[in-house]
């Protein structure tokens, strides 16, 4: 990760930033500089050049020779610029070895299309007959790519890889009455699977990261320099500016608007954090919690059109759908994700004693006057998609848009200088998705050749088929069971490999028990991605704890409780038939009847997670139960258990509202009325009916003296609760309102024996927010300018 910040702007409440270059698929490459950086640069400046011209010109060999090219370029790119990592010395330059290993890849890649032999065309000729040096050339290169997936993902792919590749040569060796055995393949079969058809190396995956992916992290780079990144912060921030949850939402917010830049979990989750966390400390947000949801947050943009993760090109290609339609069925899903996370951050601002902050001095309608232009590339997308433009080439008509506006801002134009490393920092950027297509090609060759996907298939569903005989319970089960598998295969591989694998084996079992390609593919998809926040290798997580210095097990929990609806919603997909309805594919009416009732279901399971019914106030164990229940009711999509959902659901707010009721003490009837205003005020009357200053950012002011501050403390006047000792605002001369114990009229005594607008005894004023080192109290929110109201304090405590 490269991350150069400036310090805090305290005018816009907001920091400035520039690119932060960090993927999912990767761990932290190296910072080349001098002629070895500028060498490197220059090469990824001409595979972003290829890239673009084949485009427009595609080479006349075909896709598989352009895939040649491409790899032969990026793959010794890798060794250049990640470290082996075999020792503890961390070198930021490469060693002998890495350049040894870097030529050899440019060799072997080069190897079918060299003019000796036959050259491309003898090549393929001897397909299923490799001669030696076929074998020979294709053994190295299937060992580097195993080393360059090592060097930029860990130990986990290279060692699946090897698992299938140890199935596919001793597989024979089985006992042929078990369902996975098979003939056996010798070395020179899986060489030539590899190295010379299209189903290894050269198969979908990376033709996909070679297409759609890097022209897309090209884009990414090129809006991130023109100054999106830091507009999409700031109108965040500006957005939410009079809320008392303003800080959270901020992060919500700029996470879905920077996940359209980066398209990476944990890259928009490190962004966000290292802009927001400053904003979320002050607010009085645990570090646990804020890194929870600044997590949730990044994983939200690989799921979140118009720039989904690399593994959304891959479902559209698989299932030979348009990008445009992905999108579509990707879009109710994203809603109710950020739905979900929405409503945990407004129960945690009544959980926490969340506070105000000061709004920003640029206002919404001016930001986007200003700089709204920078939402002009991704409309631009969607539209050409809509018009039937192809993905590829809409991508580089909004690139080349994003580019003529920066000129609009000078801090952002692209020089010729600036495009240059806009270009080579966007193909740097999908190195390691490279090595992890080409690793995965090792996986679904292996498979194809096999059948070990149908066999795996069918062991799935033979062993839900074991435990129930009814075809609704087998499909729960083996939905289960495959959900489950995914998530533990998430724990030890990327992403994008996480979704290949999946689909080959559990893709199969669900579209054998009736589910539609699309439903099955969109749930594989989502539980690949959710392997970010799933402890306990959830990356997002690792990356904002990183940031706020949390604890890094309690921040997993935390993001596996903000994104709790995604994990549930993709089974409501394959479940039953009206689950297609959420991937909006439907009448008008269905998929509004499917979408509220998963609204509501999201809702309740905030309930459950949170403890807090807004509106009404804390949920105790029974309600927080019925609520879970509820939830899972209402994402079932049928017409009973959506009815018995809703039927819970109000049950649970009825009891939240009357346990409440019940637990919540009578305003005592010894609290004393306003005394009369006199006909001449006197100036200490004038004094003490002033309000306390308000306070922002936990610093208390004391105010004017006044006579009232000599009165004896009032011992029979108590606060509600416990946690809630507030001071009210003033009122007008006149009776008070005898709602609250704690509304005291101007010029009596407050319930700690203060009168209003003196100093507490803990420095603070009456109703003004605590020191930064008091501990959060969970039931005592206070306006947005840190001073609690004094009309019905005790109901503003419980209900939120």
């Amino acid at each position: 990760m490269a991350e150069r910040r400036s310090p805090d702007d305290r005018a816009t409440g907001v920091s400035t930033m520039d690119a932060v270059h960090y993927d999912d698929e990767e761990l932290p490459a190296r910072e080349l500089k001098g002629r070895v950086g500028l060498g490197v640069a220059a090469v990824a400046f001409a595979v972003a050049l290829l890239v673009l011209w084949q485009v427009f010109r595609p080479l006349a060999r075909g896709s598989q020779y352009y895939l040649i090219i491409f790899l032969a370029g990026t793959l010794p790119l890798v060794f250049l610029a990640y470290r082996s990592r075999l020792v503890k010395r961390k070198s930021e330059r490469p060693t002998v070895p890495d350049w040894i290993l870097a030529a050899a890849a440019l060799v072997v890649c080069l190897y079918p299309v060299n003019p000796f032999g036959g050259g491309y065309d003898g090549f393929l000729d001897r397909q299923g007959l490799l001669e030696p040096a076929d074998v020979a050339f294709g053994a190295v290169l299937l060992i580097l790519v195993v080393e360059a997936c090592r060097r930029t993902t860990g130990l986990a792919l290279p060692i699946v890889c090897g698992v299938f590749l140890a199935y596919g040569y001793y597989g024979g060796l089985l006992p042929q009455h078990w369902e996975i055995a098979h003939a056996g393949l010798d070395f020179a079969q899986i060489v030539d699977a590899l190295y010379n058809s299209g189903s290894g190396f050269y198969g979908t995956p990376l033709d996909v990261a070679a297409t759609y992916i890097v022209l897309f992290t090209i884009y990414g780079a090129v809006l991130d320099l023109s100054g999106a990144s830091r507009f999409f912060v700031d109108l965040s921030v500006a957005a939410f500016r009079k809320s008392r949850s303003a800080a959270g939402r901020t992060a919500v917010a700029a996470g879905f608007l920077l996940g359209t830049v980066s398209g990476s979990g944990t890259a928009t989750a490190v962004s966000v954090g290292a802009v927001t966390w400053p904003m979320l400390r002050r607010a009085g947000y645990p570090a646990e919690q804020a890194g929870g949801m600044l997590a949730a947050a990044g994983v939200g943009a690989i799921l979140s059109p118009p720039t989904l993760g690399a593994a959304a090109f891959i479902v559209a290609e698989y299932l030979d759908v348009s990008y445009l339609t992905v999108l579509g069925w990707a879009t109710i899903p994203t809603v109710l994700y950020y739905l979900g996370i929405l409503l945990a951050v407004e129960i945690d601002v009544r959980r926490f004693r969340v506070r105000g902050l000061d709004p920003p001095q640029v206002s919404t309608l001016r930001l986007l006057g200003r700089f709204g232009y920078h939402f002009s590339s991704l409309i631009l997308i969607v539209v050409l998609l809509a018009l039937g433009e192809s993905a590829t080439r809409a991508v580089v008509y909004a690139t080349l848009l994003a580019f003529a506006l920066s000129f609009l801002d000078r801090r952002a134009w692209l020089t010729p200088q600036r495009l240059f490393g806009a270009l080579s920092s966007g193909v740097r950027g999908v190195l390691p998705v490279v090595a992890v297509c080409a690793a995965a090609g090792i996986i679904t060759a292996i498979t194809t050749k096999t059948g070990l996907g149908a066999q795996l298939a069918s062991l799935l569903v033979r062993g839900a088929q074991a435990l129930t005989s009814n075809p609704t319970a087998v499909l729960a089960f083996t939905v289960v069971l495959a959900a489950v598998a995914l998530a533990v295969l998430g724990l030890a591989v990327p992403v994008t490999a996480s979704f290949i694998i999946g689909w080959v084996i559990i893709g199969p079992a669900l579209l054998a028990l009736g589910v539609p390609a699309p439903a099955a593919a969109m749930f594989v998809f989502y539980y690949s991605v959710l392997s970010e926040v799933t402890p306990p290798t959830a990356l997002a997580a690792v990356g904002a704890s990183a940031i706020t210095g949390g604890r890094t097990i309690p921040t997993m929990w935390q993001a596996l409780k903000y994104a709790l609806p995604a994990f549930l919603a993709p089974i409501a997909f394959v479940l039953t038939p009206a689950g297609s309805y959420l991937l909006a594919r439907g009448s008008f009416a269905d998929i509004a009847w499917a979408t509220a009732a998963a609204v509501a279901g999201v809702a309740a399971l905030a309930i459950a997670t949170g403890g807090w019914v807004l509106g009404v106030g804390r949920a105790g164990a029974g309600p927080r139960v019925l609520a879970a229940l509820a939830g899972l009711l209402l994402l079932y999509l049928k017409p009973l258990t959506i009815a018995l959902g809703v039927l819970l659901l109000a049950l649970t707010v009825a009891w939240s509202a009357l346990t409440r009721r019940r637990t919540t003490p009578p305003a005592p009837e010894s609290a004393a009325p306003t005394p009369p205003a006199p006909a001449s005020p006197g100036p200490g009357a004038a004094v003490s009916a002033a309000p306390a200053p308000a306070v922002h950012d936990g610093s208390a002011q004391p105010a004017p003296a006044s006579a009232a501050q000599t009165a004896a403390p009032d011992k029979s006047a108590q606060p509600e609760t416990a946690s809630a000792a507030p001071a009210p605002a003033p009122a007008p001369a006149g009776p008070a309102r005898p709602e609250t114990a704690s509304a005291a009229a101007p010029g009596s005594v407050a319930p700690d024996g203060s009168a209003p607008g003196s100093v507490a005894p803990d420095g603070c004023a009456p109703g003004s927010v605590a020191p930064r080192g008091s501990a959060p109290s969970e039931e005592q929110p206070t306006t947005g300018s840190g001073r609690r109201s004094g009309r019905d304090t005790a109901h503003t405590e419980e209900r939120g």
